[in-house]
């Protein structure tokens, strides 16, 4: 893999992607979670790399993808990567989207489906209007407040035994965090931001429709928000394949990397 640069009117995004892309092999897409970055899901790049073309960015504002302005939507963040798609001429690829990931997962289903062959999510969930609340939609919008008051140290426990369950996992996401140590103020723009603009998409209530085909994947003990109830209830009412993990948590690819890795593997041989 090779390291490139794509730059918007917001900032420049920095992306890792297989050096000679091969339109005869599957491309995998993996987008990390809201304030993750690429690292996220380096036992995935480890086993892939030779076996399939991959990619794996920092999102707009994330680590190296800095500084960046905050003007910028979930439909932003979609076309820009399909514009980075287009770029290095990937042809029908499968995103893999890890809670935020899977989120602009869905939107660039909405925005572009006919270019996917396939979609997985990992610990995110359905972005249709009619899952969440009211008051869920009225909270995302208020979250910047709350992480720039809350102390930090407690912030890096909470935020790193709270999505992972075992000793790599939560070092993984531990040191993904320290990336904003010396800053706060910047990681509490992003989480802040990123749970606003994924409220607005909600509220623009599109179909946001999985036509492709799609598997859900959630860790047994994902305590991040509603998210076991949110996939409990895509799975009931889309009839998506729904993958639950044993013992892992909200980052349930960095708790059970061989399991995630299997059920991927599957996945792409089967479409």
């Amino acid at each position: 893999m090779i390291e490139k640069i794509h730059t918007t009117r917001c900032g420049k995004i920095h992306y890792w992607v297989t050096e000679r892309i091969s339109n005869v092999k599957p491309t995998l897409l993996f987008l990390p979670g809201l304030t993750a970055d690429h690292r996220l899901f380096e036992k995935q790049i480890e086993y892939f790399e030779a076996k399939v073309n991959v990619f794996v960015w920092d999102a707009p504002a994330h680590a190296g993808s800095w500084p960046f302005s905050f003007d910028f939507t979930l439909k932003d963040k979609a076309i820009w990567l399909d514009e980075i798609i287009e770029k290095e001429k990937i042809e029908k690829p499968v995103i893999v989207g890890q809670s935020m990931g899977g989120y602009v997962g869905q939107m660039y289903a909405e925005l572009f489906g006919e270019k996917l062959k396939g979609f997985i999510s990992i610990d995110s969930a359905p972005l249709q209007r009619k899952y969440v609340t009211a008051m869920e939609i009225w909270l995302l919008k208020r979250m910047e407040p709350v992480y720039r008051k809350y102390p930090w140290k407690s912030l890096l426990k909470s935020g790193t035994n709270g999505v992972a369950t075992t000793e790599y996992g939560r070092k993984l996401m531990l040191d993904m965090m320290l990336e904003y140590n010396e800053n706060q103020e910047r990681y509490s723009k992003i989480a802040g931001h990123g749970f606003r603009v994924l409220a607005e998409a909600m509220e623009n209530d599109l179909p946001y429709e999985i036509k492709c085909p799609a598997l859900l994947i959630c860790g047994k003990k994902d305590h991040a928000g509603s998210c076991i109830r949110y996939n409990k209830a895509w799975h009931k009412n889309t009839g998506i394949q729904i993958e639950w993990i044993d013992d892992a948590g909200h980052n349930s690819n960095t708790d059970k990397p061989e399991c995630i890795n299997s059920l991927i593997d599957g996945f792409i041989k089967k479409i």
